[in-house]
């Protein structure tokens, strides 16, 4: 299993490709430049399985539909982001210049079970709410890494001042279940280059004293 990080757009957020020995993959987080997406997953002769969304903040779903149309594969969202999708003034898109940003609804909403299985590839889902209210990472053990979305941060956390966002229980959502990893994983995050758990228990200065 190997992992790419794909900086789109002009916030640069992180899409991820999760791939496996029999060129499989699943996608996380298509912001937007959905044709660059396309082309380096054929590019790499990939066969996309399904996109697994964070969160649905514009910038996280603005390709979700040209990536999911080209392979006609499904996306998987937060029950509680129900409606975010098509909505600009849920996703955020409407409070900011650069268009607003619609996509069509996920095909699955994921609730509180704590497994996810596509294809070959297994996570363990961890509901992380605080940055936005269905806000999910998807802890991927045999690769030791988890997909934080904008959870936490190389020194920093996520924004809490958009829809439904909530300071204390976004640092809740970090000590209960990402601060309890094991130390070495690597935590892929929604923005910036990746850290790891262990380096943010020692250094992050919006988690000391909690």
């Amino acid at each position: 299993m190997n992992w790419t990080q794909l900086p789109l757009g002009i916030l640069q957020t992180n899409c991820y490709v999760l791939a496996n020995d029999q060129q499989e993959c699943v996608i996380f987080d298509p912001g937007s430049d959905g044709r660059r997406v396309i082309e380096w997953l054929k590019a790499n002769s990939l066969t996309p399985l399904a996109i697994l969304l964070t969160h649905a903040h514009f910038d996280h779903i603005g390709a979700v539909d040209d990536v999911r149309n080209a392979f006609r594969i499904p996306v998987y969202l937060h029950k509680e982001e129900e409606g975010w999708m098509e909505n600009p003034q849920l996703n955020g898109s409407a409070f900011f210049r650069m268009g607003k940003v619609t996509q069509k609804p996920a095909d699955y909403y994921l609730t509180d079970e704590k497994s996810l299985s596509i294809g070959g590839f297994h996570f363990r889902l961890l509901h992380t709410p605080g940055h936005s209210p269905g806000s999910i990472s998807y802890y991927f053990a045999e690769g030791n890494v988890v997909f934080a979305g904008d959870t936490l941060f190389m020194g920093s956390i996520g924004r809490t001042d958009l829809h439904r966002g909530n300071h204390d229980q976004l640092i809740e959502s970090i000590h209960q279940h990402l601060l309890t990893l094991p130390e070495e994983t690597v935590v892929l995050p929604g923005h910036g280059p990746a850290t790891a758990i262990g380096a943010e228990m020692e250094s992050n200065p919006f988690l000391n004293g909690f």
